[in-house]
């Protein structure tokens, strides 16, 4: 009996997609998934073809191990300069100790590599800090570098929201100079196919050095996390939302399950866009905002389209219903990724002007 390999794929891509989930609601989610397969098995709902599938699944989470991130942190003004590495020729140091201290990106052609939580940059790109329509996020953390073609696409959503009278984006994690393994937050963001939007709208003015470093983005989901705040969300995030997914290049965004939820009772007429809406863990504040392969980057490997045509059916329930179940014990977190565990063109990143 084999695990559906589409199921695979979408697990795997979502424990590196997430810049603010946590491993404990990761497996509560999957650990009630599969309770519910297993009562509709016995009351001839579902095949336990299905029920086995689904029993796959928090096997293969431990296996995949840990996933960890960081939410609001502040910045700062004056960030440290990261110390030597003892040892550079080991071959067991973290491979995000070195992208780390990679603090421009690398003189190559454009080129997205490896996976999505897997992989690294060439060729990197900024979004300007200052935009027409949008200003980026926690400059310290040296994260708004991209692909071209992500930072293309951001700068057309930038502009299509100010069409539907979104103020301006505040942009969050982008990528590393040279993409790669963070030593803070994310497991995706490797490519620089992969950014974060906030919720909170720009204000009609130049924010400080210190506001980008200490502000604090605007939580839209509701303390029951199965809704969204109504004193808080309002139609303009619903056509922001919108807005990215008609985006061509995009290929999914990530969203709480509880705005999942809204825009499914919501949304009217054309629901194609929903199907690139998927649920995960946290993303109350911001959305995740993901690109296909671009053409010309050749060690890219793509995504399983998603599972299904909207998402709004049981997919949906069952992470909403997961969101209230006691959390999981903690796994032992698995090893970080050594450069060896990268494609091999990675070296060449890291080790390019």
């Amino acid at each position: 009996m084999q695990f559906d390999q589409s199921k695979r794929r979408e697990l795997i891509t979502l424990l590196g997609s997430a810049s603010a989930a946590r491993w404990p609601l990761a497996v509560r989610a999957v650990g009630y998934c599969a309770g519910n397969r297993l009562r509709e098995a016995r009351t001839g709902a579902t095949s336990m073809q299905t029920v086995m599938n689904w029993l796959c699944w928090p096997f293969l989470l431990a296996i995949l191990g840990t996933y960890t991130a960081v939410a609001q942190e502040k910045g700062t003004l004056h960030p440290r300069p990261l110390p030597a590495i003892q040892d550079p020729e080991d071959p067991s140091t973290p491979a995000k100790e070195f992208f780390a201290r990679k603090r421009t990106p690398a003189a190559l052609e454009p080129a997205a590599i490896g996976f999505y939580s897997k992989g690294c940059l060439a060729g990197a790109a900024p979004l300007p800090i200052d935009g027409p329509q949008w200003q980026v996020m926690r400059i310290s953390r040296n994260r708004y570098w991209g692909h071209p073609d992500l930072i293309a696409s951001l700068e057309t959503i930038a502009r299509k929201a100010s069409d539907i009278g979104w103020p301006g984006l505040l942009v969050g994690d982008i990528a590393q100079p040279r993409g790669g393994p963070m030593l803070t937050g994310h497991s995706s963001h490797q490519m620089g196919l992969d950014a974060d939007i906030w919720f909170r709208a720009m204000p009609r003015r130049a924010l400080t050095p210190l506001e980008r470093e200490e502000m604090m983005s605007t939580v839209v989901v509701a303390a029951d996390r199965r809704n969204i705040n109504p004193k808080i969300w309002t139609r303009q995030h619903a056509d922001l939302l919108k807005v990215t997914a008609e985006e061509p290049r995009v290929e999914r965004i990530f969203v709480n399950a509880a705005i999942k939820k809204a825009l499914c009772e919501k949304t009217k007429g054309d629901r194609a866009w929903l199907a690139k809406m998927r649920p995960w863990w946290e993303h109350d504040y911001h959305f995740h905002v993901r690109i296909t392969c671009p053409s010309g980057s050749l060690e890219c490997t793509p995504q399983e389209p998603p599972l299904s045509e909207d998402g709004c059916g049981r997919e949906l329930e069952d992470w909403l219903s997961a969101a209230a179940q006691p959390s999981a014990p903690v796994s032992p977190p698995k090893a970080p990724l050594t450069v060896d565990d990268l494609p091999p063109l990675c070296r060449t990143v890291l080790n390019a002007q």
